[in-house]
């Protein structure tokens, strides 16, 4: 019999919201925090639905794994994948001397991709 709660959503939970999080704190969209960041607007409104779309997406992948596997398998790869996608683009804007840099000081970043790499490649097998 397999459980509903597994190990999983040690790292789901906690992945999901952080980026519910930092997606939600990002509303209103506006040109001026793009610019911030020197990005362009429709960068920057694909990096604050993504944030908030892989957290939703994360949680409901989780969640209806019982009645739709498949579906639930995609959504939570999906979701995985932007997550990695996202902390890719957050880690190369701060732009750090080299790789070694990034592993020493930028462990958040790091952690919050390894992350996503884990859902986008494991998805909801178990």
């Amino acid at each position: 019999m397999k459980r509903l709660l597994s190990v999983d959503w040690l790292l789901r939970v906690p992945l999901a919201i952080v980026f519910l999080q930092q997606g939600l704190s990002k509303l209103p969209i506006s040109i001026e925090d793009a610019e911030s960041f020197e990005l362009p607007m429709l960068v920057w409104v694909f990096v604050v639905l993504g944030e908030i779309g892989a957290g939703l997406g994360l949680i409901a992948g989780g969640l209806m794994q019982k009645l739709w596997n498949n579906i639930a398998d995609m959504v939570t790869r999906f979701s995985g994948f932007v997550v990695g996608s996202i902390m890719t683009g957050v880690i190369w804007i701060g732009q750090p001397e080299s790789l070694i840099d990034v592993l020493l000081y930028d462990n958040l970043h790091v952690f919050l991709w390894f992350g996503g790499l884990y859902f986008a490649l494991k998805g909801n097998d178990k």
